[in-house]
């Protein structure tokens, strides 16, 4: 929140963000009555400042395209939702408003001299000389449809918001104890000794009579049930389906690889090495030396380069990043040392190792690669031609079973599934990642009410039609009786573990070694070393870890190792409380802590303006909003 709504004690964040582009600045500053084309109706109210729709499709999409960056692909509308895009744009909007307001209530203000003083110093409008720009201040309000005027006004808005967020938050600072014990919870390492109990060789059950099976049956008939089970008709409109009715022709597969050889070329790429020189003068120097050493790594190192830096690897030109260089490296003949190249960002000498020539791949190696795209792409806007078909029958009132007749598609019947998606046997009614949210559907629907169509994996639907439904209803004991031993067992099988391994603590705690009790465990004894609460070591679980530092010296006990199937029992044989933080150490955390702490004031404060202005959400403008965000994707 501190670093969403605050530019940073220095106040130039926002000169950097306007590189960003300018958008994402706004995004953070919130847009006022400046930009041009401003909706009349608000989508949000704290108390008498208003968010309007305009400024927060400017910020939704901002964080849209932030996060789509991160993660190194386009995220859609279903994913920006999902993760709550919505809600933590329209939250910080909220945030920045009650600021706003409570701005407003101060009278605060900032005279427009300052203001224009601070855009001139501000190097977002400068020239390569660092004086101001009027030229480049008018092209930047230009490109992001601003006036001077706006933008002042939004400047002015944001510094007031910094004037009061400072004044709340200066002075706040972790006491040097606090410090001290942050550092000593952090910086604290024990060495813990454990061991893995092995059920089958420490628990001996007897074997089960009936009557300790029905008395475990009559205790958990719950977990013996047999579940709802449903009749299903399913149509399936796939994407491999669709295509195996798609004709193309030589002639369209020849048409497009005429017109898109490009795509199938395979450029010439070429293993260069590349020493780079502080100035040219040192590369003249360096140069005869280079071209008649019989192994060029090793020349370059007695020269003062490090090995790994010379391997730029196997690259083609438009792989490499200084087009000087590239048209230097792919002019050399195999093993030809270059002369001084001069590029834009370093002075290099250049050799290159390998040539692989490049490739034009022929109509006949690529005409299966280029039917199936065009089948595909077809496919696509077939599919919605035929989704559009099967609304239809069934708006007309066409069981699923005649439509799919009738438009040659995949139908089948599945006489009883449960809500997991299975069988009575046990086995998927429907294979792969699409099982799931079909099986979800079913139940989602009733006889005669159908459910929604299903996305699958493949981008193709599936609809689903409830025929009959079987209640759940529960299962005789003679019918589950192997079941019903199963689960005693595995429950027996844990109970006693755990009595065990709590024999196992005691007489750790008592003093017994942990060797010996490994010998009698039948395994193996390990050690963490030393480690700090936050370490995973092998063979003990995060919830060990921190149990085992909540004991003193010589302690013991037992956790759950991570599959649920055994305990691990051990014991704190070393604490090592660390020294005094360093100043280093203690600068840092204190910093971080003031973070922290700043953070969780400002978050309250604002939270609090909220509650006493009021916040109202247009939810029915918001939903609409972003049904357009939607078909924008």
């Amino acid at each position: 929140m501190l670093d969403m709504l605050r530019r940073g004690a220095t106040s130039k964040v926002a000169a950097t963000l306007l590189f960003l582009p300018l958008i994402i600045a706004f995004a953070f500053w919130g847009i006022g009555p400046e930009w041009s084309g401003r909706s009349t109706t608000w989508l949000a109210k704290v108390g008498d400042q208003r968010i309007y729709p305009e400024e927060f499709q400017r910020a939704y999409q901002a964080e849209i395209e932030q996060i789509s960056q991160q993660a190194g692909r386009r995220i859609t509308a279903e994913q920006a939702r999902y993760f709550g895009l919505d809600q933590r744009v329209l939250a910080r909007l909220a945030s920045t408003a009650a600021l706003d307001q409570e701005v407003k209530g101060l009278g605060l203000s900032i005279s427009t001299k300052a203001i224009a003083d601070e855009v001139r110093t501000d190097p977002a409008f400068a020239e390569l000389n660092g004086k101001f720009s009027k030229d480049r201040f008018d092209a930047i309000m230009k490109q992001n449809n601003l006036t001077e005027a706006g933008f002042l006004a939004m400047r002015r808005r944001d510094d007031v918001r910094e004037q009061l967020t400072d004044s709340l938050l200066a002075g706040i600072t972790p006491p040097q104890s606090t410090i001290d014990l942050m550092h000593k919870y952090r910086e604290e390492t024990r060495v813990i000794e454990h061991i893995t109990l092995d059920p089958a060789k420490v628990v001996k059950l007897a074997e089960p009579d009936e009557a300790k099976l029905k008395e475990f049956y009559d205790g958990n008939k719950r977990q013996f049930m047999m579940p709802e089970q449903r009749k299903v008709g399913l149509l399936l409109l796939t994407r491999d389906t669709v295509k195996g009715k798609i004709t193309v022709t030589d002639d369209e597969i020849k048409d497009t690889y005429e017109t898109s050889k490009e795509r199938f070329n395979i450029p010439e790429s070429r293993h260069i090495l590349q020493m780079s020189f502080a100035d040219k003068a040192s590369a003249d120097k360096a140069l005869p030396e280079l071209q008649k050493a019989k192994n060029f790594v090793e020349a370059t190192v007695k020269l003062g380069a490090k090995e790994t830096d010379l391997d730029l690897g196997t690259l083609t030109r438009k792989k490499m990043i200084d087009p000087k260089i590239a048209d230097a490296a792919f002019a050399l003949a195999k093993d030809a040392v270059s002369p001084v190249v001069e590029g834009a960002f370093a002075t290099v000498i250049l050799k290159v190792t390998e040539i692989i020539p490049g490739k034009q791949k022929t109509l006949a190696e690529v005409s299966t690669e280029i039917k199936d795209s065009l089948q595909t792409t077809r496919a696509a806007r077939e599919m919605q031609t035929i989704g559009t078909q099967i609304e239809d029958e069934r708006s007309a009132g066409k069981p699923l079973s005649e439509a799919a007749e009738k438009l040659g598609l995949i139908y089948k019947e599945i006489p009883a599934l449960d809500r997991t998606g299975k069988t009575p046997d046990g086995k998927p009614a429907v294979d792969g990642p699409d099982g799931a949210p079909i099986a979800a559907a079913v139940f989602a629907g009733t006889v005669g009410l159908d459910a929604d169509p299903v996305d699958l994996a493949d981008g193709g639907s599936a609809w689903v039609s409830v025929l009959g439904v079987t209640p759940e209803k529960e299962r005789p004991f003679d019918e589950v009786k192997a079941d019903v031993k199963t689960a005693w067992t595995e429950a027996e099988t844990r109970r006693e573990l755990g009595t065990v391994a709590a024999g196992y603590v005691e007489r750790a705690i008592k003093g017994e070694s942990m060797t010996a009790l490994a010998t009698q465990a039948g395994t193996k004894l390990e050690n963490t070393g030393a480690i700090t609460r936050n370490t995973s070591p092998p063979g003990l679980t995060a919830n060990g870890v921190q149990v085992a530092f909540t004991l003193p010296l010589n302690a013991a006990s037992s956790a759950l190792t991570a599959d649920g199937k055994s305990r691990t029992v051990f014991k704190v044989t070393t604490i090592n409380v660390p020294a005094e933080p360093s100043k280093e150490q203690a600068d840092k955390l204190k910093q971080e802590m003031t973070r922290v702490m700043q953070a969780d004031t400002l978050n309250t404060f604002v939270n609090g303006l909220q509650q006493r202005a009021g916040v109202n959400v247009n939810n029915a403008l918001l939903q609409q909003l972003l049904g357009g965000q939607a078909g924008q994707q």
